[in-house]
Formats: structure tokens, sequence, C-alpha cells
């Protein structure tokens, strides 16, 4: 059965038909190309999938695109340019917070979403912020290092 779904992608309004069973990360990777969200698990673990959905960091693979009827969704290609970054984009190579890349994406979101919603982040606070973000690289400590960087920039 082929639904239509009309929501707001980093700013421009989409109009998708899909298969009710579409993910809302499907949707983005593969019908509007925006692959820099990543699928990693499929089942919620990884958070390599993490989007802004009205405003807040949610893993793509567990919501259907049906349920994002209307939503307002941000993706990493959303939130910079490769001229003019978020600051959360340059803390992350500036404090070398990634090494394959590859959860970088979701790990940036969620940093977002966790910058916007905590007043007064400490190491702790960002490592609990972050615990549903998988990294087999870096050991976190650079991301932790970044993640306060960009805190600091984004509260200015």
């Amino acid at each position: 059965m082929s639904i239509t779904v009309n929501l707001i992608v980093n700013g421009k309004a989409v109009t998708q038909v899909c298969s009710a069973s579409t993910t809302l990360v499907e949707l983005l990777r593969e019908n509007l190309m925006l692959t820099g969200t990543h699928v990693g698990c499929d089942t919620s673990q990884c958070g390599a999938c993490t989007v802004h959905f009205n405003g807040r960091a949610v893993k793509a693979c567990t919501i259907l695109a049906a349920q994002s009827e209307g939503a307002d969704i941000t993706t990493i290609e959303g939130i910079g340019t490769a001229e003019d970054l978020h600051p959360m984009q340059s803390s992350f190579r500036e404090c070398h917070g990634l090494q394959c890349g590859f959860c970088t994406p979701g790990m940036i979101m969620s940093a977002i979403d966790l910058v916007n919603r905590e007043k007064d982040l400490t190491e702790q606070s960002i490592r609990e912020g972050l615990d549903g973000n998988i990294c087999r690289c870096t050991g976190y400590h650079n991301i932790v290092k970044a993640v306060e960087k960009a805190a600091s920039r984004m509260k200015e």
C-alpha cells in the first residue's frame, strides 16, 4: 500500500509517495538522497540515523515515514554548509572527534539537541546525553571535548 507524506526537510516542503512500511531513514536516504543520515543497526541501538524531528533528536529508523506527516525534519545536511559549518561540526573537526565518520552525523545531531536542552553541561552529562549513540573508533574522549567546545560557541 502506498501513502503520501508531506513534511518539511531541511527547511523545504517535501511531498513523497512511499510504502506504508517505509521508515523515516529510508525516506531520507532512498527517496530524498540525503545520505548523511546513516543506517547502522536498524534496531535503534547505534544512533547513526539520528535526525531532528520537530526540533528534538530522534532515531529515524524507529519512525515510519507516515508518522512524519507534517513534521519538520532536519538532517546533517541541513545544519551547515562546507563553507559555513555549524559550530558542532567545526568543533568535531578541531577536536578530532571523529575517525571513520560513520557515527558522526548522528552524534552531531544528538549533541546539538543536548546542548539546546541542557544549560550546564559537564563531562558526565555529555557522556550520559550521548549514551544512545555508539562510536566504535574514538573512545569518546575527543567527542566530549568537541561537545564542550561547541556548547560554549552555541550559547554565545
